[in-house]
């Protein structure tokens, strides 16, 4: 079983972070970013996080087994949030089970 994860993070520079963002967390693991679609992936060994560019803020969804989404929303959100220090990111998620998710943002928030 599979669950998702989503969040929006908004922000009038959603390219550019996760284009950083895939580029940082694919080191370690695979990921792509496609500048002309302004969206991309990163494939973890538990679970799957997809993003894309939007008028609104960067789009962020997760699927994996529901014991590591906890894990796997801190991992994208306070690198991304790191990232974004300058403009204050902050990332809420949301699980498809209707419940909330976990939270990140700078300690300035």
């Amino acid at each position: 079983m599979t669950s998702r994860s989503e969040a929006l993070v908004v922000t009038d520079r959603p390219a550019r972070y996760g284009k950083q963002l895939v580029a940082h967390l694919s080191r370690r693991n695979s990921g792509d970013w496609s500048d002309s679609d302004q969206r991309g992936w990163i494939e973890f060994a538990d679970g799957r996080a997809e993003l894309s560019c939007a008028s609104d803020g960067l789009h962020l969804s997760i699927q994996g087994n529901p014991n590591d989404l906890a894990r796997l929303e801190d991992v994208v959100g306070r690198h991304l949030v790191r990232f974004g220090t300058r403009d204050e990111l902050h990332v809420r998620w949301s699980r498809s089970e209707g419940v909330p998710g976990t939270e990140q943002h700078s300690d300035a928030d």
